[in-house]
């Protein structure tokens, strides 16, 4: 019997995380999932992936560390994930420390759905190229797996580069959570075969 799990986006009028996380549980979810944008430029330059107009709700979508948070701690048994996790939007060293507390609340119960994110004018507003944001996502993510591994953590990358810290607390999840490559592009096979992805382990198309 397959495992089947719930993606979401919640906003400020739906039904809110944690009614959702223990409506999913007691009817038998394996996992919930939440996306994210921090924020939707008004410029529209980007154009939808799906097609058409830009959803309402795709400007009002809830934090979902806060929302898998809330879930998690009302539930004992669901997988709390994110569909996707925007890595380049994020600070190294606080995203780290987020997803481990997460893992930490939940008992190792967090699963890290990544990506790099569609709309340029976002990124931008974040202070990154467009053209970077895999390149980026890939530092962050090896350099948060050295955080979440080692007592005394570093890394010097191109986009990411620190001397060493000290950064607690640690995952629940020995190395850490699972991490999963998300995409909607054609180049998600390509990314997927990539060296420079090695270590993520699934795409969630």
């Amino acid at each position: 019997m397959p495992d089947f799990g719930i993606v979401a986006i919640p906003t400020h009028y739906t039904i809110p995380p944690a009614e959702l996380g223990r409506w999913a549980e007691s009817n038998g979810f394996e996992s919930l999932w939440l996306g994210e944008h921090s924020h939707i430029p008004t410029s529209r330059k980007s154009p939808f992936p799906m097609g058409g107009d830009l959803p309402q709700y795709y400007k009002e979508f809830f934090d979902p560390f806060v929302g898998l948070t809330a879930a998690a701690a009302v539930t004992t048994k669901l997988k709390v994930g994110t569909s996707v996790c925007l890595v380049p939007e994020h600070n190294t060293m606080n995203l780290a420390k987020i997803i481990a507390c997460l893992d930490q609340v939940s008992n190792g119960r967090f699963l890290f759905g990544i990506g790099a994110g569609w709309n340029a004018e976002e990124m931008a507003d974040h202070g990154v190229e467009f053209k970077d944001r895999w390149k980026i996502t890939r530092e962050r993510v090896l350099a948060m797996k050295e955080i979440w591994t080692k007592e005394v953590a570093e890394y010097h990358g191109k986009f990411v580069n620190f001397d060493p810290i000290w950064c607690w607390p640690k995952p629940v999840q020995a190395g850490g959570p699972p991490v999963y490559l998300g995409a909607w592009s054609k180049f998600v096979p390509k990314r997927w075969r990539s060296t420079a992805m090695v270590g993520f382990q699934a795409i969630l198309a």
